[in-house]
Order: C-alpha cells, then structure tokens, then sequence
C-alpha cells in the first residue's frame, strides 16, 4: 500500500432482469433490464462530471456492461478483477429468501441471525469472499496512488469489504448496509493506514440539460 491514499469510487452494477423479484443474483450471468442499462448511463454520466483516472470492474459481465458506458464517454479500457465477482450463493441462487425460507425455515431464520456464520447451503463463504474483495482493492489503490478509480462489482461482495475495511464485523453487514443502490457510488479513501468511508450510496443524479 502507498502512502498517498487512493479514492476507491465503489457503485454496484445496474439492475438485472432478477431485480424486480428480487432473487439472489451470485455466480449466475443475469443481463440487465432496460432501467439497468438506462442507470449505467447514468453512471457514465455522473462519470464525465466526476472524472476519474480508471476504471476497474468484476468479470461479470452485468458489471462489465455497467461500466462500459463510463469507459466510453472517458476514453478508458477497463480493467478486470475476477477477485471482485459476486459471491456464489449456493442453494439459494436464483431464489428469493422468501422461497428459500418455505424450503428451509430454520436454516432462513439463521441466515437472518448471522448470514457470515450460516450461509446458504454449499455458497461460499462470506469471510473468503470479504478477504479476496478487500485483497483486490488493495490492489487497485496500490496501482493508481492518489488517483481516482471507479470500482464496479457487486452489492453483496461489496458490502462485505466495506466492512472488512471499516472494521465493522462481517456477520453485521446485512443489517448495517441493508442495500447498495444500483449504480450508486459509495467514495472510500484506502491508503497505508486502511480504509475510511467518505460517503454511502449516492445516486448518480440524472443530468438535467440532457
């Protein structure tokens, strides 16, 4: 890590076609739905207003589709990161909790408790997940000292790191950061003496004059 922090621009991709369900979205390759392509514009809006210096995605291709906008309107290549993929759910991807919970109530209601400690059936592991997401930004905020960098990944994944970065315990992180909104930002500042959090799910205000 540098000694010059890195300001990590952290926005969860557009809403998919599951959204509306709300079903669990992991290692599946669910596409956007029109609003979702409608918010990477957004995104890629906001982007032009608020530049930044690169951009990094998930290999998933519903982050890579939500940052190609940006990477467009700023003359940048993304650059991919598979550390940054959605977790693997397990028995409950594709499902709401909902349907999983009238499969099996009692492993839903420990999963409400703490989802770190009883996660889905056969997912991975929470804690694996927090440590290879919190590894990769490392690893981007080392490649770009003092610089500004769109990170576009996943809400459940980035929800873990921030709390793996804030010292917040991972078991509390549905319950601390309920939701990330689609395509909104979350500015974090990582450098040698860790993480701090500059702001939380700010949406990407339409641009008016357009």
């Amino acid at each position: 890590m540098t000694a010059t922090p890195t300001t990590l621009l952290l926005a969860r991709h557009g809403e998919t076609v599951w959204h509306g369900e709300d079903r669990y979205a992991g290692i599946s390759d669910i596409p956007l739905s029109d609003e979702g392509h409608r918010q990477a514009e957004q995104l890629a809006r906001w982007a032009v207003r608020n530049p930044v210096d690169a951009i990094w995605t998930s290999t998933v291709p519903r982050a890579v589709e939500t940052a190609e906008p940006a990477c467009r309107a700023l003359g940048l290549v993304p650059l991919p990161e598979h550390d940054l993929r959605e977790c693997d759910f397990g028995a409950a991807e594709g499902c709401t909790l909902a349907e999983f919970a009238a499969e099996d109530p009692a492993w839903a209601e420990a999963y409400r408790a703490d989802p770190v400690i009883h996660a889905f059936p056969g997912a991975e592991d929470p804690r694996t997940a927090a440590a290879r997401g919190t590894a990769a930004l490392r690893r981007i905020a080392y490649c770009h000292p003092g610089q500004r960098v769109l990170v576009v990944a996943h809400g459940t994944v980035l929800r873990l790191v921030l709390c793996e970065l804030l010292s917040i315990p991972l078991g509390a992180y549905r319950r601390v950061l309920p939701h990330l909104r689609n395509a909104a930002v979350s500015e974090v500042q990582l450098g040698e003496e860790g993480g701090a959090l500059l702001s939380l799910n700010v949406p990407c205000v339409p641009d008016v004059s357009s």
